[in-house]
Formats: C-alpha cells, structure tokens, sequence
C-alpha cells in the first residue's frame, strides 16, 4: 500500500472515529432514534436504582411504545410514571410508555418517567457502565449502554431515593 492510500485509509478510520464521537452514547431503531441512557450512582448496599434516557425520538408516522427494559445489573425493570395523589406526586408502575409520532420523549430524573432497576444485583458507581435491553412495540429490542453518572443539578448522587 503506498502512502498516498495509507494516508486515505487513515483519515477514513478517523473520520469514523470522529462522527461516532460526535453523535454520543446512543443508538437508533427503526423509527426510534434513543439518545443518552444514563444512571445515578446507587448507594452500596441499595435494593433499587434507576436509570434514564435523555430521549426517545420517535421520527416515524406511526405511534410506538416501550413495553418492557431488562438488564444484568438488576433482578427486573420497571417502567415507572410519577402521578399526582391529590396533593402528592407519587410512583407508579406503568404498563408502557408512549411514544407518539414523530415526536420526543424523555426519561429523566425529576421528569414524568423513568426505569427503576428492582433488585441490584451490585452498586452503581460513577464511570460504570452496563447494558440495558429495551423492548419496543414496533421497533422490536434494543440494547443501549448505560453510563454511571451523577445527574446535572443534583447535589447529591443519592437524591433520587426510592
């Protein structure tokens, strides 16, 4: 290979390095394009976590819905949905999240829905990462990686207790 193509080989392997960078931790599905899944740390001996995503855009015609999530680290996963009880936001299980067309949704600490991780099988410490399988109806499964982080805006890692 003379250098001329070394060089073209190099700069495409780069280029490709680069844009993967740049779109972030993230993947897409069909229609479902899922941007940033993220944790907080866990206490040490905590039975339950939760995990995010920053969002879930779906940029189809038709409407979809995340059914279920499953991952190593926890016994079950559980979609959750933060409800008012008269004067008091309260958690609730939800059967599914909605994911309406051509249109985004999040799943974020403070917001309307998140996973909760039932059974930690170990603690979630900064910088982990672990892989979280999300099944989709229409998109079918997905596996993300999840990064250990502590939110933005929260002084504590252990904020979101449950």
């Amino acid at each position: 290979m003379n250098c001329f193509n070394r060089r073209l080989v190099l700069a495409a392997a780069l280029g490709l390095c680069v844009s993967t960078l740049a779109y972030g931790h993230g993947s897409s599905k069909g229609d479902l394009v899922i941007d940033h899944p993220y944790a907080p740390p866990s206490l040490a001996n905590a039975p339950n976590g939760a995990a995010y995503v920053r969002s879930i855009r779906n940029k189809g015609e038709l409407p979809d819905r995340l059914l279920s999530a499953s991952t190593p680290v926890a016994a079950r996963v559980e979609l959750h949905r933060m409800v008012l009880d008269g004067t008091v936001m309260r958690m609730r299980e939800a059967p599914a999240i909605d994911l309406p067309p051509n249109s985004t949704t999040s799943l974020r600490h403070g917001g309307v829905h998140h996973l909760m991780l039932v059974g930690l099988k170990q603690a979630l410490k900064v910088d982990d990462r672990f892989k979280l399988t999300l099944n989709f109806e229409r998109a079918g499964t997905q596996t993300v990686e999840v990064w250990v982080q502590t939110p933005r805006g929260t002084a504590s890692a252990n904020e979101h207790n449950h």
